[in-house]
Protein backbone atom coordinates (compact mmCIF):
# COMPACT_ATOMS: atom_id res chain seq x y z
CA UNK A 1 0.00 0.00 0.00
CA UNK A 2 2.69 2.63 0.94
CA UNK A 3 4.39 1.50 -2.52
CA UNK A 4 1.46 2.23 -4.20
CA UNK A 5 0.97 5.47 -2.46
CA UNK A 6 3.93 7.06 -3.67
CA UNK A 7 3.89 5.69 -7.04
CA UNK A 8 0.26 7.46 -7.13
CA UNK A 9 1.93 10.55 -5.80
CA UNK A 10 4.94 10.66 -7.97
CA UNK A 11 2.36 10.43 -10.99
CA UNK A 12 0.51 13.21 -9.69
CA UNK A 13 3.64 14.81 -9.34
CA UNK A 14 4.93 14.05 -12.62
CA UNK A 15 1.38 15.22 -14.33
CA UNK A 16 1.81 18.86 -12.26
CA UNK A 17 5.04 19.47 -13.56
CA UNK A 18 4.12 18.22 -16.93
CA UNK A 19 0.90 21.36 -16.36
CA UNK A 20 3.46 23.69 -15.04
CA UNK A 21 6.29 22.55 -18.09
CA UNK A 22 3.46 23.03 -20.54
CA UNK A 23 2.22 26.84 -19.12
CA UNK A 24 5.67 27.98 -19.04
CA UNK A 25 6.42 27.03 -22.83
CA UNK A 26 2.42 28.69 -23.35
CA UNK A 27 3.61 31.58 -22.09
CA UNK A 28 7.24 31.94 -23.59
CA UNK A 29 5.06 31.13 -26.57
CA UNK A 30 3.35 34.24 -26.43
CA UNK A 31 5.92 36.32 -25.56
CA UNK A 32 7.78 35.19 -28.84
CA UNK A 33 4.79 35.67 -30.45
CA UNK A 34 5.30 39.57 -29.33
CA UNK A 35 8.99 40.15 -30.03
CA UNK A 36 10.06 39.92 -26.34
CA UNK A 37 11.81 36.88 -24.99
CA UNK A 38 11.58 36.79 -21.07
CA UNK A 39 15.40 37.84 -20.35
CA UNK A 40 14.62 40.91 -22.62
CA UNK A 41 11.38 42.08 -20.25
CA UNK A 42 13.40 41.28 -17.68
CA UNK A 43 16.25 43.17 -18.52
CA UNK A 44 13.90 46.32 -19.24
CA UNK A 45 11.79 46.26 -16.01
CA UNK A 46 15.86 46.30 -14.34
CA UNK A 47 16.62 49.04 -16.62
CA UNK A 48 13.41 51.18 -15.87
CA UNK A 49 13.63 50.42 -12.07
CA UNK A 50 17.10 51.51 -12.41
CA UNK A 51 15.82 54.76 -13.77
CA UNK A 52 13.26 54.86 -11.33
CA UNK A 53 15.36 55.04 -8.53
CA UNK A 54 18.09 57.15 -10.32
CA UNK A 55 15.07 59.49 -10.71
CA UNK A 56 14.13 59.40 -7.50
CA UNK A 57 17.67 60.10 -5.81
CA UNK A 58 17.54 63.19 -8.47
CA UNK A 59 14.48 64.61 -6.87
CA UNK A 60 16.03 63.85 -3.23
CA UNK A 61 18.53 65.67 -3.90
CA UNK A 62 17.08 68.90 -5.70
CA UNK A 63 15.06 69.01 -2.35
CA UNK A 64 17.49 68.47 -0.25
CA UNK A 65 19.41 71.54 -1.51
CA UNK A 66 16.63 73.87 -0.66
CA UNK A 67 16.50 75.54 2.95
CA UNK A 68 14.58 73.49 4.87
CA UNK A 69 14.02 70.54 2.17
CA UNK A 70 11.35 72.69 0.75
CA UNK A 71 11.32 74.73 -2.26
CA UNK A 72 9.60 78.08 -1.55
CA UNK A 73 9.84 81.13 -3.96
CA UNK A 74 10.32 84.10 -1.75
CA UNK A 75 9.58 87.59 -2.55
CA UNK A 76 9.34 90.75 -0.49
CA UNK A 77 8.04 94.33 -1.02
CA UNK A 78 9.83 97.28 1.51
CA UNK A 79 8.87 100.60 1.69
CA UNK A 80 11.54 102.72 3.09
CA UNK A 81 12.30 106.60 4.29
CA UNK A 82 15.61 107.60 3.62
CA UNK A 83 18.13 110.87 4.60
CA UNK A 84 20.04 110.52 1.21
CA UNK A 85 18.33 109.00 -1.64
CA UNK A 86 21.52 109.20 -3.85
CA UNK A 87 23.83 107.32 -0.99
CA UNK A 88 20.88 104.82 0.16
CA UNK A 89 20.36 103.35 -3.68
CA UNK A 90 24.46 103.39 -3.88
CA UNK A 91 24.13 101.30 -0.49
CA UNK A 92 21.33 99.49 -1.80
CA UNK A 93 22.99 98.09 -4.88
CA UNK A 94 26.92 97.73 -3.34
CA UNK A 95 24.95 95.35 -0.88
CA UNK A 96 23.16 93.59 -3.54
CA UNK A 97 26.43 93.24 -5.85
CA UNK A 98 28.40 91.78 -2.22
CA UNK A 99 25.81 89.10 -1.71
CA UNK A 100 26.05 87.87 -5.47
CA UNK A 101 22.81 89.50 -6.33
CA UNK A 102 21.69 92.18 -9.57
CA UNK A 103 19.39 94.61 -9.79
CA UNK A 104 16.67 94.12 -11.81
CA UNK A 105 14.65 97.39 -12.46
CA UNK A 106 15.08 101.19 -11.04
CA UNK A 107 13.48 104.52 -11.12
CA UNK A 108 13.85 107.86 -9.86
CA UNK A 109 11.16 110.75 -9.77
CA UNK A 110 11.75 114.17 -8.72
CA UNK A 111 9.24 116.76 -6.70
CA UNK A 112 9.64 120.08 -8.00
CA UNK A 113 13.67 120.08 -7.71
CA UNK A 114 13.21 119.62 -3.65
CA UNK A 115 12.30 115.85 -2.88
CA UNK A 116 13.77 112.62 -4.82
CA UNK A 117 11.70 108.99 -4.67
CA UNK A 118 11.91 106.04 -6.46
CA UNK A 119 11.55 102.07 -6.68
CA UNK A 120 14.44 99.79 -7.39
CA UNK A 121 13.77 95.80 -7.80
CA UNK A 122 16.66 93.50 -6.80
CA UNK A 123 17.19 89.81 -7.49
CA UNK A 124 18.78 88.13 -4.55
CA UNK A 125 20.26 84.56 -3.79
CA UNK A 126 18.27 83.00 -1.16
CA UNK A 127 20.53 82.98 1.73
CA UNK A 128 21.42 85.63 1.45
CA UNK A 129 17.15 86.98 1.09
CA UNK A 130 16.71 87.85 5.27
CA UNK A 131 20.19 89.68 5.53
CA UNK A 132 19.91 91.99 2.45
CA UNK A 133 15.96 92.81 3.75
CA UNK A 134 17.85 94.23 7.04
CA UNK A 135 20.89 95.58 5.56
CA UNK A 136 17.99 97.71 3.84
CA UNK A 137 16.71 98.66 6.47
CA UNK A 138 19.62 99.40 8.51
CA UNK A 139 20.06 102.20 6.05
CA UNK A 140 17.11 103.45 6.09
CA UNK A 141 16.04 106.22 8.76
CA UNK A 142 12.09 104.50 9.09
CA UNK A 143 10.22 101.71 7.58
CA UNK A 144 7.17 102.43 6.54
CA UNK A 145 5.92 99.29 5.60
CA UNK A 146 7.07 95.79 5.10
CA UNK A 147 5.60 92.49 3.02
CA UNK A 148 7.11 89.20 3.05
CA UNK A 149 5.10 86.58 1.54
CA UNK A 150 6.11 82.96 -0.12
CA UNK A 151 4.98 79.83 -2.28
CA UNK A 152 6.00 76.57 -1.37
CA UNK A 153 6.20 74.73 -4.90
CA UNK A 154 8.28 71.07 -3.65
CA UNK A 155 5.09 69.40 -4.34
CA UNK A 156 4.80 70.51 -8.17
CA UNK A 157 8.71 70.29 -8.71
CA UNK A 158 8.61 66.32 -6.97
CA UNK A 159 5.43 66.00 -9.93
CA UNK A 160 7.11 67.44 -12.31
CA UNK A 161 10.10 65.18 -12.00
CA UNK A 162 7.68 62.43 -12.20
CA UNK A 163 6.03 63.36 -14.88
CA UNK A 164 9.63 64.08 -16.83
CA UNK A 165 10.67 60.58 -15.88
CA UNK A 166 7.94 59.08 -17.61
CA UNK A 167 8.36 61.04 -20.52
CA UNK A 168 11.83 59.78 -21.34
CA UNK A 169 11.09 56.15 -20.69
CA UNK A 170 8.20 57.07 -23.06
CA UNK A 171 10.94 58.83 -25.73
CA UNK A 172 13.79 55.93 -24.83
CA UNK A 173 11.34 52.97 -26.23
CA UNK A 174 10.20 55.22 -29.18
CA UNK A 175 13.52 55.18 -30.24
CA UNK A 176 13.97 51.96 -29.94
CA UNK A 177 10.19 50.87 -31.89
CA UNK A 178 11.85 53.45 -34.56
CA UNK A 179 15.13 52.10 -35.31
CA UNK A 180 13.04 48.99 -35.59
CA UNK A 181 9.75 49.98 -37.66
CA UNK A 182 10.18 48.58 -40.76
CA UNK A 183 7.12 49.87 -42.58
CA UNK A 184 6.44 53.54 -43.55
CA UNK A 185 2.95 53.72 -41.67
CA UNK A 186 4.69 52.45 -38.53
CA UNK A 187 7.62 55.09 -38.93
CA UNK A 188 5.43 58.45 -39.45
CA UNK A 189 3.11 57.28 -36.24
CA UNK A 190 5.91 56.79 -34.20
CA UNK A 191 7.86 60.13 -35.00
CA UNK A 192 5.10 61.68 -34.79
CA UNK A 193 4.32 60.34 -30.96
CA UNK A 194 7.54 60.86 -30.42
CA UNK A 195 7.39 64.62 -31.70
CA UNK A 196 4.60 65.44 -29.33
CA UNK A 197 6.31 63.37 -26.32
CA UNK A 198 9.46 65.47 -26.94
CA UNK A 199 7.88 68.59 -27.05
CA UNK A 200 5.91 67.70 -23.82
CA UNK A 201 9.60 66.69 -22.37
CA UNK A 202 10.49 70.02 -23.20
CA UNK A 203 7.53 71.77 -21.39
CA UNK A 204 8.29 69.78 -18.27
CA UNK A 205 12.26 71.17 -18.43
CA UNK A 206 11.54 74.58 -18.85
CA UNK A 207 9.03 74.95 -16.05
CA UNK A 208 11.29 72.86 -13.34
CA UNK A 209 14.31 75.27 -14.81
CA UNK A 210 11.94 78.49 -13.85
CA UNK A 211 11.20 77.31 -10.61
CA UNK A 212 14.95 76.13 -10.00
CA UNK A 213 15.60 79.93 -10.96
CA UNK A 214 12.80 81.52 -8.58
CA UNK A 215 14.12 79.00 -5.42
CA UNK A 216 17.53 80.08 -5.99
CA UNK A 217 16.81 84.42 -6.37
CA UNK A 218 14.37 86.02 -4.17
CA UNK A 219 12.82 89.12 -5.60
CA UNK A 220 13.19 92.18 -3.38
CA UNK A 221 11.00 95.32 -4.28
CA UNK A 222 12.29 98.11 -2.42
CA UNK A 223 10.53 101.76 -2.40
CA UNK A 224 12.46 104.93 -1.05
CA UNK A 225 11.70 108.22 0.02
CA UNK A 226 13.55 110.88 0.62
CA UNK A 227 12.53 112.68 4.05
CA UNK A 228 15.34 115.69 3.61
CA UNK A 229 13.88 118.89 1.74
CA UNK A 230 16.63 119.54 -0.44
CA UNK A 231 17.44 123.85 -0.19
CA UNK A 232 17.72 125.80 -3.57
CA UNK A 233 20.96 127.54 -4.09
CA UNK A 234 20.93 131.59 -4.79
CA UNK A 235 20.04 131.82 -8.71
CA UNK A 236 22.68 134.10 -9.92
CA UNK A 237 20.85 133.97 -13.72
CA UNK A 238 17.89 136.45 -12.58
CA UNK A 239 20.77 139.19 -11.05
CA UNK A 240 23.10 139.29 -13.99
CA UNK A 241 22.16 142.64 -14.90
CA UNK A 242 24.91 143.58 -17.19
CA UNK A 243 25.08 140.54 -19.42
CA UNK A 244 21.21 141.31 -19.77
CA UNK A 245 22.23 144.88 -20.83
CA UNK A 246 24.95 144.05 -23.76
CA UNK A 247 22.63 141.13 -24.37
CA UNK A 248 19.87 143.84 -25.03
CA UNK A 249 21.87 146.72 -27.15
CA UNK A 250 23.29 143.83 -29.14
CA UNK A 251 20.05 142.48 -30.10
CA UNK A 252 19.40 146.40 -31.39
CA UNK A 253 22.83 146.90 -33.41
CA UNK A 254 22.14 143.66 -35.02
CA UNK A 255 18.55 145.07 -36.00
CA UNK A 256 19.77 148.32 -37.20
CA UNK A 257 22.22 146.67 -39.16
CA UNK A 258 19.98 144.56 -40.36
CA UNK A 259 17.61 147.25 -41.79
CA UNK A 260 20.41 149.36 -43.22
CA UNK A 261 21.59 146.21 -45.01
CA UNK A 262 18.19 145.46 -45.90
CA UNK A 263 17.91 148.50 -47.25
CA UNK A 264 21.01 149.37 -49.39
CA UNK A 265 20.11 145.97 -51.11
CA UNK A 266 16.96 147.12 -52.05
CA UNK A 267 18.03 150.50 -53.36
CA UNK A 268 21.19 148.38 -55.14
CA UNK A 269 19.33 145.91 -56.48
CA UNK A 270 16.42 147.93 -58.26
CA UNK A 271 18.86 150.62 -58.94
CA UNK A 272 18.25 150.53 -62.57
CA UNK A 273 14.46 150.92 -61.79
CA UNK A 274 15.01 153.79 -59.67
CA UNK A 275 16.76 155.57 -62.09
CA UNK A 276 14.03 155.01 -65.04
CA UNK A 277 11.70 156.49 -62.86
CA UNK A 278 13.46 159.32 -61.76
CA UNK A 279 14.03 160.16 -65.43
CA UNK A 280 10.25 159.94 -66.10
CA UNK A 281 9.49 161.92 -63.40
CA UNK A 282 12.27 164.67 -64.26
CA UNK A 283 10.80 165.04 -67.83
CA UNK A 284 7.34 164.94 -66.96
CA UNK A 285 8.12 168.19 -63.73
CA UNK A 286 10.03 169.62 -66.50
CA UNK A 287 7.17 169.04 -68.74
CA UNK A 288 4.43 170.58 -66.22
CA UNK A 289 6.84 173.64 -65.83
CA UNK A 290 7.25 174.66 -69.18
CA UNK A 291 3.75 174.99 -69.64
CA UNK A 292 3.32 176.61 -66.36
CA UNK A 293 5.68 179.64 -68.03
CA UNK A 294 3.46 179.23 -71.08
CA UNK A 295 0.81 179.98 -69.37
CA UNK A 296 2.03 182.55 -67.28
CA UNK A 297 3.10 184.11 -70.91
CA UNK A 298 -0.23 184.15 -72.60
CA UNK A 299 -1.96 185.56 -69.25
CA UNK A 300 0.38 188.72 -69.04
Amino acid sequence: MLISCSAQEDSQSSKEGDYSSADTAVENKEASSFGITENESSMENAVEDQEQDRASEEIDAAVSNQPTNRMVIYNAEVQLRVKNYVNAQKELEQKATEYGGYLVESNTNRYGEEQLSGMMVFRIPQEHFTSFIHNAEDAAAEVLNKHVRGQDVTEEFVDLESRLRSKKAVEKRLLEFLESAGKTEDLLKISADLSKVQEEIEQLTGRMNYLQNQTSFSTVTITLEESNILVPNIDNKELNTWQKVKKQLVMNVNWLLSFFSGTIVLIAGNLPIIILITLVIGVVIMIIRKQKKRNDISNK
